[in-house]
C-alpha cells in the first residue's frame, strides 16, 4: 500500500451491523499495508480542535525564561522541551528542530498508581494560560473514546478476544506532547522531527493546516498523508506491531517544515498501564522476532535516553527504528 485511505469510523458506534464489518476490514487493511489511515465521524468539533491548537500557540508564546522554569527534568519528564533537545536516538544527525510541552496521563499526586509506579503523577499547567487544562483535557477524552473504538475494531479484524486489548489501557500511561516547528529554510537539510517509529500503541493527530508530515511507503518513498478537513491522522505504534504478531504495521515518518510559517501539533500517544507486558496475541509471522516488552520500563527508558549523556544498555528494549 503506498497511499494513506480515509476510512468514515462512525459506523464503529453500532457493531454487529454490515458497516460496523466493513468499517473493521478497512482499518484492518490500512493497518496491516502502510500503518496509517486518516479518519472521520470521530464526533470530536473543530471548534475543539481550533481550540487546542490556540491553547498551544499561547502556551509556546511564554517568556521564555518561565517556559524554562517549567521545563522536563530527569526524575519528572513533564513540561517544557526546549528547542534542539532532542537528537536522533543512534546519534546522528542534527538536532530535531522543535520546541515541545510534554503531558502525561492526569493523576493525582495521593493516587494509588503513584506508588506503584513514578512515571504517573499531575501535570505541569501554565498558570499564564488559564483555562488550558480543562481544554486539552476535554479534547484527551474525546480521543480516549476514539482510541476505544479503534482498538475495538482491532480486536475483531485480528479476531482476538473481545477487550483483549482495552483491557490493558485502564489507567494507561497515555500521553501527548505540545509541538512547535518554527520555519526551516528550503536548503536546510534538517528535520523538524527526524524519521522514526513511535513506541506506543498508537498515535492519533489533528494535521496543522501547515502541512510538513510525510510517511515512508513501503516502496521507499515519502508521501504526505491526505486528511479533510475534522479528520484524523492515525498510525501503528510498535507496541501494536508486537502484539498483532507483526501483522500491524509501525511506519516510519517524520516532519520537515518548509512552509515558511509557524507548525503547532498536539499528537497524542495511546499507551498501556504501566504493569502491562506486551507480547504475541497471536503466532508472530515469519521473520517477526521480537523480545517483550514491559511498558513501565519501555517508558521509562524512552524518557531516561532521550538525555544526551544517558546511553541505552542491555536492558532497555527495542525503541522505535530510525530510517533515513
Amino acid at each position: 500500500m503506498d497511499g494513506i485511505p480515509t476510512i468514515d469510523i462512525s459506523p464503529l458506534a453500532e457493531p454487529k451491523t454490515a458497516a460496523y464489518d466493513t468499517t473493521v476490514q478497512r482499518i484492518l487493511e490500512a493497518c496491516t499495508g502502510i500503518g496509517f489511515l486518516s479518519i472521520t465521524g470521530t464526533a470530536i468539533s473543530q471548534k475543539t480542535v481550533d481550540q487546542v491548537r490556540q491553547t498551544t500557540r499561547e502556551i509556546f508564546a511564554i517568556n521564555e525564561s518561565r517556559k524554562w522554569d517549567q521545563a522536563i527534568m530527569r526524575e519528572n519528564y513533564r513540561g517544557y522541551i526546549p528547542m534542539g533537545f532532542f537528537t536522533p536516538n543512534d546519534g546522528s544527525g542534527k538536532a530535531d528542530k522543535y520546541e515541545g510541552y510534554k503531558l502525561h496521563h492526569e493523576v493525582a499526586i495521593d493516587a494509588p498508581v503513584c506508588a506503584e509506579c513514578a512515571l504517573y503523577g499531575p501535570n505541569l499547567w501554565p498558570d499564564e494560560v488559564p483555562g488550558a487544562k480543562d481544554i486539552i483535557l476535554d479534547y484527551w477524552n474525546q480521543l480516549d473514546r476514539v482510541t476505544d473504538l479503534l482498538l475495538a475494531a482491532l480486536e475483531a479484524g485480528l479476531d482476538l478476544k473481545p477487550d483483549m486489548l482495552r483491557s490493558a489501557f485502564r489507567n494507561p500511561m497515555t500521553n501527548m506532547t505540545l509541538l512547535h516547528y518554527p520555519p526551516q529554510a528550503v536548503d536546510d537539510a534538517g528535520y523538524g522531527i527526524h524519521p522514526h517509529k513511535d513506541t506506543d500503541a498508537l498515535t492519533i493527530i489533528a494535521p496543522d493546516p501547515v502541512g510538513g508530515l510525510e510517511i515512508q511507503t513501503r516502496s521507499g518513498g515519502w508521501i504526505t498523508p491526505g486528511c479533510p478537513p475534522g479528520g484524523f491522522v492515525v498510525n501503528i505504534g510498535d507496541m501494536l506491531e508486537l502484539w498483532s504478531g507483526g501483522r500491524l504495521k509501525s511506519t516510519p515518518h517524520r516532519v520537515v517544515n518548509r512552509s515558511g510559517k509557524e507548525r503547532y501539533s498536539f499528537p497524542y500517544f495511546a499507551v498501556p498501564r504501566h504493569d502491562v507486558i506486551v507480547e504475541p496475541l497471536l503466532p508472530s509471522l515469519p521473520g517477526f522476532d521480537r523480545p517483550a516488552v514491559h511498558c513501565g520500563h519501555w517508558s521509562a527508558e524512552i524518557w531516561r535516553t532521550n538525555w544526551s549523556d544517558e546511553t541505552a544498555d542491555a536492558d532497555t528494549p527495542e525503541l522505535g527504528t530510525l530510517q533515513d
